[in-house]
């Protein structure tokens, strides 16, 4: 019996999806008049690969630049504000798309707990309530479960600690916001202080004690299904990374991903 052949994954960008990020990502790759050695299409085919296969940077295929090259950029991107750039602008033409606005009115905001690795690292901490040692990524998502705002911070910050932080830039970075959606944890002294620091207000949505097992509350389980998003992607499954910012730059990574494959679907459609 013949085995079927093994197809490993590969998520490459199409042409479509290239010409998408292309005028960012190429942006400023020209330095005193010399044209970079590296195509800058394989070196985020590269982070994409990484980014779903949860592969050490060493361990890239050869068939992309070389790993050193790869990461460079990465934190290159990251910390010029080009990961953000192309995340925001995507997120942006997704919903026009849909046919909302530009920026959102209505967010969601919780968190989720991972465990780190023996890498190390600071902001590491142990959460009480889910029992988790590592961190906490904190997102804030619109109605369509993309993503807004993430910070990752120690799991043993409590999530009133960090909703204020995101919850601040929130307001600066989009300040089209009128409510914002959160579970129980959030109850108490936060509800005034967003009143009095923020331009929005943040309601309490508490699931029902009459009924049983899951009960998808409206509008809050969206964030729930950008956290299963999230999770197919491998680089996510832990924190691997040892700053916290290169945490939060994975989940823009795979964020971006994810929009531009729905992107790509809805183009192609007649």
């Amino acid at each position: 019996m013949r085995l079927k052949q093994f197809r490993p994954i590969h998520p490459d960008l199409t042409d479509a999806e290239w010409e998408l990020v292309a005028p960012v990502v190429a942006q400023g790759s020209h330095r005193r008049g010399k044209r970079p050695s590296v195509d800058r299409r394989d070196v985020l085919n590269a982070i994409f690969y990484r980014a779903r296969t949860g592969c050490q940077w060493r361990y890239l295929p050869h068939e992309y630049p070389n790993w050193h090259t790869v990461a460079t950029c990465f934190r290159t991107w990251r910390l010029d504000g080009r990961l953000q750039e192309v995340h925001d602008a995507l997120r942006q033409r997704v919903r026009c798309m849909v046919g909302k606005a530009p920026t959102p009115t209505m967010a969601i905001i919780d968190t989720q707990s991972v465990k780190t690795t023996e890498t190390g690292g600071p902001e590491r901490g142990y959460d009480g309530g889910k029992h988790v040692k590592g961190r906490k990524r904190h997102l804030l998502v619109d109605t369509l479960g993309l993503v807004l705002l993430v910070l990752v911070h120690s799991a043993a910050c409590s999530d009133r600690q960090g909703a204020k932080i995101v919850l601040t830039e929130a307001a600066h970075r989009v300040p089209t916001l009128k409510k914002v959606l959160a579970d129980g944890t959030y109850r108490g002294t936060l509800v005034d202080w967003v009143k009095q620091q923020c331009s929005f207000v943040l309601e309490i949505r508490l699931r029902p004690d009459e009924r049983p097992g899951f009960v998808p509350i409206p509008q809050r389980w969206k964030i729930e299904r950008t956290l299963g998003w999230l999770n197919r992607y491998r680089v996510l499954s832990k924190d691997y990374e040892y700053a916290p910012e290169s945490s939060a730059a994975w989940v823009l990574v795979t964020s971006t991903r994810i929009m531009l494959s729905r992107l790509r679907r809805a183009l192609a459609e007649p």
